[in-house]
């Protein structure tokens, strides 16, 4: 695993945005873990969330596409980061765009907040997790009614690696398959188990056999096939 992977496990640990222990999911899920990007808030956070997405969606899809859409409303801290970190990292100059959830009707008038879209525009769309792919279903129409533009994927930072909505596959794999593009994440929950299991971060196991055993239980009703 690259150590920048590594890092982000702990990251995400360490920013108390992955937890372990027992939650209730929207879907009625009862998890041995949780995200939550919403407590990414200091300044250095920011600037190193934006520097793990740059590294990903880099690696991923390369440094050739012109604008950063991060969904309202958590995607919009995270397409800012991600460019600013873009052009420090790379020298590219990305830029973002959201959309808001009512459109303004004067001023800086219309659905999209940040960059407008065009014709020929390359896009990547960021968010912070998607478990069931409904945020895409209202990110995909309004993208597509900006022009005639190519998305070449989706980044997220974590897979929960779950089923999805309609299948036995995973929400990123449903993604890929519905709409023809890639969908990928910074890490999945397989590299994070596989890299906090009995081992120390920020001073404690975070992952001892109790919680790994009821991990392991959780895919076994609920993990995808793919």
């Amino acid at each position: 695993m690259e150590a920048y992977k590594q890092e982000f496990i702990e990251f995400m640990v360490e920013s108390d945005v992955l937890k372990f222990g027992e939650f209730t999911l929207k879907s009625g899920r009862k998890s041995p873990f949780f995200m939550n990007a919403g407590a990414y808030v200091t300044g250095s956070q920011l600037q190193r969330l934006g520097q793990y997405y740059a590294k990903a969606i880099h690696e991923h899809y390369g440094d050739d596409f012109d604008i950063l859409f991060g969904p309202a409303y958590k995607g919009i801290p995270l397409g800012v980061a991600t460019c600013i970190a873009f052009s420090e990292l790379y020298g590219k100059e990305i830029k973002y765009c959201s959309n808001r959830k009512e459109a303004k009707d004067h001023g800086d008038a219309g659905i999209l907040l940040g960059s407008p879209i065009q014709d020929g525009d390359k896009i990547v769309i960021i968010e912070d997790v998607t478990t069931s792919g409904k945020s895409i279903e209202e990110t995909f129409p309004i993208i597509q009614a900006q022009g005639d533009v190519q998305i070449l994927g989706l980044m997220v930072s974590l897979n929960r690696m779950e089923k999805g909505r309609d299948s036995d596959r995973s929400a990123l794999e449903e993604i890929k398959q519905k709409y023809g593009f890639a969908a990928n994440a910074i890490v999945s929950m397989e590299d994070v188990v596989e890299h906090l299991y009995n081992k120390e971060c920020g001073g404690r196991i975070v992952i001892d056999d109790e919680i790994k055993t009821a991990i392991d239980a959780y895919y076994e009703l609920y993990g995808a096939k793919e």
